[in-house]
């Protein structure tokens, strides 16, 4: 369930109707999810994690994009494209560190599908894909992640809520050395004069921290009896997506991402050496058509100075802080390699 269920609120914003990512109108969100015992302790616990920009091709209408490397030991594809066009303009897809490549694979070979002009008539396209390591469950060196279920958890992708914990590429993910992986949550801000509202969508996959980091009081207010032992601690990563339907440029998307930074860091992180902390950001309130001739753009957005940038950097730390409390929240025990189980935590 989700921590709110468990009598957990955080932060003062309203959430929006699922509080989950795909409260943003058109994102999808798909996993795959890969669960096997293998011979000599060797187990594959990992998967693959899709999510759709929009209910158009990404390719052929961008959108405003940034990202920011808060800690960047992480191995991901297309950031550097993607801040220097400011565009994004594939799924942004959710895997193992291995799999980064299959993962990368799986998206193009969708997208070449989808797009028969990329390559041939027109340019090539820059494929997104972030990861972290599930090695301590997964058996990681199997390589079990294939092309063909990147394609599957594109298809697989829904506007419904996203399913959260042990799913897709948060199957073997361990949070705080309890069982982490996806989670999801979102923020309504509004207008002063209440003419309008914008919303703050944020999807993560958790895998970093050690227990006695995990700032617990702030959430539980008495400890468990009983505390599951904890794997082997490690400095672990996050892959945080924010989008928000709020008109904004990919200059004022990084100003965002950065703000992810808040909310992960009350939970108790303080970004460790080996640890890969990476937000890419988007907005879906303008699409840029990959066919456009003339030579003036016209981007809508708003100003900094305006008093709703505040509330949506507010918005973006507590549906952060809260998307990382589901993923713990909503995990399940999982069994991986040599027999290593890994619990949730107990909220109580």
């Amino acid at each position: 369930m989700k921590i709110r269920s468990r009598g957990i609120q955080i932060g003062t914003l309203p959430t929006g109707e699922n509080n989950c990512l795909t409260d943003i109108e058109g994102i999808r969100v798909g996993h795959v999810t890969l669960d096997e015992p293998l011979q000599n302790g060797e187990y594959i616990a990992t998967g693959v994690s899709a999510i759709l920009p929009h209910n158009g091709n990404p390719f052929r209408e961008k959108l405003a994009a940034a990202s920011c490397v808060i800690n960047g030991f992480g191995k991901t594809t297309g950031l550097v494209q993607l801040d220097e066009l400011g565009v994004l303009e594939s799924p942004i897809m959710l895997t193992n560190t291995f799999s980064v490549p299959a993962a990368t694979e799986g998206a193009l070979r969708w997208l070449l599908d989808q797009t028969p002009e990329i390559g041939d008539t027109t340019g090539t396209v820059n494929i997104v894909v972030g990861e972290c390591n599930d090695s301590r469950i997964n058996s990681i060196r199997e390589l079990s992640v294939t092309s063909k279920h990147a394609i599957q958890a594109i298809e697989n992708a829904s506007s419904e809520p996203s399913a959260e914990g042990a799913v897709g590429a948060g199957k073997g993910m361990v949070c705080f050395g309890y069982k982490g992986g996806i989670g999801t949550s979102s923020r309504i801000v509004e207008l002063d004069d209440a003419t309008d509202s914008y919303s703050v969508g944020c999807l993560v996959l958790s895998n970093f921290g050690k227990r006695e980091e995990f700032a617990r009081d702030r959430y539980i207010k008495r400890t468990s009896a009983s505390q599951p032992d904890a794997p082997e601690p490690a400095d672990g990563s996050i892959m945080i997506v924010l989008a928000t339907d709020a008109p904004l440029d990919s200059r004022q998307l990084k100003r965002i991402a950065k703000r992810a930074s808040v909310g992960l860091a009350r939970t108790g992180s303080h970004y460790s050496n080996g640890s890969g902390d990476i937000v890419i950001a988007f907005s879906t309130a303008q699409r840029f058509p990959h066919d456009q001739n003339d030579a003036v753009e016209k981007v809508i957005c708003l100003r900094d100075s305006h008093p709703v940038m505040n509330q949506l950097f507010q918005a973006t730390a507590e549906a952060t802080e809260e998307a990382i409390l589901n993923s713990l929240s909503q995990a399940v025990e999982t069994t991986g390699r040599n027999g290593l189980t890994v619990y949730p935590m107990p909220f109580s």
